[in-house]
């Protein structure tokens, strides 16, 4: 299962967008194996979703930040998170990803993006 996890947000508009992507990934790999959680200010956390994971079943667990830049939310928070659920199930293998902003397509797309709106000024 894939553990798509964002910062979180008392926004709704904030969440749409991570809320999108989760139910569009959820549809095309299939409802049980793909969920949302959030760090902070939204639910579910991430304790959350991983104790509904290991109800219905799951023995693997990939977490899958949706953090642009690597900073103290991902080294510290968001590892301590997943080292938590670890410690909360021990039989339960849980594999943090690298963060989507680390991934070169992601950054390529930006970089595009950026130099296409500096363009079209």
């Amino acid at each position: 299962m894939l553990i798509l996890f964002a910062h979180g947000s008392r926004d709704p508009r904030w969440r749409a967008t991570f809320e999108e992507l989760a139910a569009a990934a959820a549809a095309e790999a299939g409802a049980d194996l793909v969920r949302l959680a959030y760090l902070e200010l939204s639910a579910p956390t991430l304790e959350d979703v991983v104790e509904r994971a290991v109800d219905d079943g799951a023995t693997r667990l990939r977490v899958l930040p949706l953090f642009l830049a690597a900073g103290k939310h991902l080294s510290e928070d968001v590892a301590k998170r997943v080292d938590e659920a670890r410690a909360t199930h021990p039989g339960l293998d849980i594999e943090l990803l690298p963060a989507v902003g680390e991934d070169e397509r992601l950054r390529s797309l930006l970089r595009q993006i950026v130099a296409e709106s500096v363009a079209s000024r």
